[in-house]
């Protein structure tokens, strides 16, 4: 099992710290591990509490997981800062191609995953109605779920487009990779591994979580991420495929938690 330091403790230390939400494969947080990983970036993993933020906003002004903060730099929470702030630690291997048009293309399609009305940001609006709307829920873990839903803009009309913003992306994922296989490249961009490949393999798990062997989760964790849409997960099958791949060959197996 990982090791984690506090945010008290690591407020003091030198170096790159990240901070994470331990036993919960959080794609967002996976994703910056991966990019780690394979630049063979040393960090301090810090823990993160869901239930008092108190001490992550007083370091980095805003409570979400995952945060990269290197030395005396301001806080990195978005996505984009943190594959950024990777690249300039370690320029080799790249993650962002050097092709200009690449780049472009790359970026707008992590943004899918990534960002606002992403699959991440769908996914969530998803199991936030699970919580919210299950009769069997207790008052509290309502509250607390429609408390963090404020984030995602969450409402019945969000909850409800969510599937088919799904649909869509994971169908332009699709045809995404069957147009390089037909190139000749076993990759999302270009013809090497990039962020993309990356951003992909940690957000398929709000599909359908690796295997309990290799990325050990809670039975109810796992049964929440396991999207229940026959359509989507037959679009996805050489997605996952995909994912298998990048996690067999550039990633940390099984996933340290």
């Amino acid at each position: 099992m990982a090791e984690y330091v506090a945010i008290e403790k690591a407020v003091e230390m030198p170096g790159l710290r990240v901070v994470l939400l331990p036993r919960i494969p959080s794609p967002w947080g996976e994703a910056v591990k991966g990019f780690l990983h394979v630049k063979k970036i040393p960090y301090t993993r810090v823990r993160s509490d869901r239930t008092d933020t108190s001490s992550l906003i007083r370091w980095t002004a805003q409570s979400s997981s995952p945060a990269m903060i290197y030395n005396d730099e301001h806080p990195r929470s978005a996505w984009n800062e943190q594959l950024y702030l990777a690249e300039r630690l370690q320029p080799s291997p790249r993650l962002i191609p050097s092709n200009f048009d690449d780049q472009v293309t790359m970026f707008g399609l992590c943004n899918q995953l990534c960002g606002e009305n992403g699959l991440g940001w769908s996914r969530r609006l998803l199991l936030i109605k699970e919580v919210a709307t299950d009769p069997n829920s207790d008052e509290n873990a309502r509250k607390g779920i429609l408390a963090f839903g404020v984030r995602y803009g969450y409402s019945h009309e969000a909850a409800e487009a969510a599937p088919a913003r799904i649909s869509q992306i994971v169908a332009a994922f699709a045809a995404r990779l069957e147009s390089q296989r037909v190139r000749g490249s076993r990759f999302l961009i270009g013809d090497q591994l990039s962020a993309l490949d990356i951003y992909w393999a940690a957000f398929a798990a709000l599909l359908r979580p690796l295997p309990d062997e290799l990325c050990s989760i809670s039975p109810d964790l796992r049964r929440r991420y396991q999207y229940q849409d026959a359509g989507v997960q037959a679009a996805a099958a050489q997605l996952f495929a995909h994912r298998d791949f990048t996690y067999r060959e550039y990633l940390e197996l099984p996933v340290d938690l």
